[in-house]
């Protein structure tokens, strides 16, 4: 285990981003955070990030050059196995293996949220509405006692799940999405993770005017609901 120089490469908005920083934040690893523009992406960026996407973390090796790795849940995995801290992983290699496919699963909900938030078409929004509720009940099937995906122990299905969880702060704030109804274990635990410091320090202050500001440049339905 040992304290290398890491950066992350970072949007203001992106959810993935967020579940690296969170990782970092929960074992109280020192980063240095670049904040980019993905809609003017920098020339640096481009050549070094495969896919052109965030999160990208910058990792200096021993001998003082340095390695890029992308993809938050392989960022996550190695910061897992490599940083001191509080552990996010279970040690059982089946139960981990459970929550590598509930990381996957929170990534597809994402793509049903991707497109709840940009659709300027009715149907299309109330569609994506019912697929987000469809996934989420899987979720709570899934759940126990609480407060955290695996009990009192918080893990990367928690990080993967925040981000996701945040945006419904701001959009429920818009025009309530009954989303979380006939959840309650969800809902529970989408609220328990939105008290925990590394949650909440993974975005900045201003992420909800942030947000909102990407609703109206997409002229999203969501904003011809609000009261």
């Amino acid at each position: 285990m040992t304290r290398q120089a890491l950066t992350l490469v970072s949007h203001l908005l992106c959810p993935y981003v967020q579940r690296a920083a969170i990782a970092l934040n929960e074992k109280d690893v020192p980063f240095e955070r670049v904040v980019i523009d993905l809609a003017n992406k920098p020339q640096w960026f481009l050549d070094i990030s495969p896919l052109g996407k965030v999160p990208l973390l910058k990792v200096q090796r021993p001998d003082g050059s340095e390695a890029v790795l992308f993809e938050s849940n392989v960022i996550c995995e190695y910061l897992e196995e490599t940083q001191p801290g509080a552990r996010l992983h279970p040690e059982d290699p089946l139960t981990r293996a459970e929550h590598r496919a509930w990381m996957e699963f929170g990534s597809a909900i994402l793509a049903d949220l991707w497109g709840y938030e940009t659709t300027q078409d009715a149907a299309v929004f109330e569609q994506k509405r019912l697929a987000l509720i469809a996934k989420f009940g899987r979720v709570e099937a899934a759940l126990g006692e609480g407060p955290y995906f695996a009990g009192r122990s918080f893990s990367l299905v928690d990080a993967v799940f925040a981000p996701v969880f945040r945006y419904f702060e701001v959009f429920d704030a818009i025009s309530d999405s009954h989303v979380f109804d006939a959840l309650p274990k969800v809902d529970a635990w989408r609220k328990a993770l939105a008290a925990r410091p590394s949650v909440r320090n993974a975005v900045v202050p201003e992420y909800p005017q942030h947000l909102m500001e990407f609703l109206q440049r997409h002229q999203a339905h969501l904003l011809t609901l609000a009261a």
